[in-house]
């Protein structure tokens, strides 16, 4: 069974969580370095969204551009 993939929106709010935690000035290390692993998985998945997004409005404008 293929677990659901988190929505753009979803992702970004985990991802900007994370990335207040890191300005945090009261992150331990190895804590810090945890949210940081955790706001890159964020990252990429926002990052892959908006790619699959960007290639679906290119498509979609071709298709209606002369």
């Amino acid at each position: 069974m293929s677990e659901k993939k988190p929505s753009f929106e979803e992702s970004l709010a985990k991802l900007e969580k994370a990335s207040e935690r890191l300005r945090s000035q009261e992150v331990p290390l190895e804590e810090a370095i945890s949210e940081y692993r955790e706001g890159l998985k964020y990252y990429k998945q926002c990052r892959e969204i908006l790619d699959q997004a960007a290639g679906e409005i290119e498509t979609l404008t071709e298709k209606v551009t002369p």
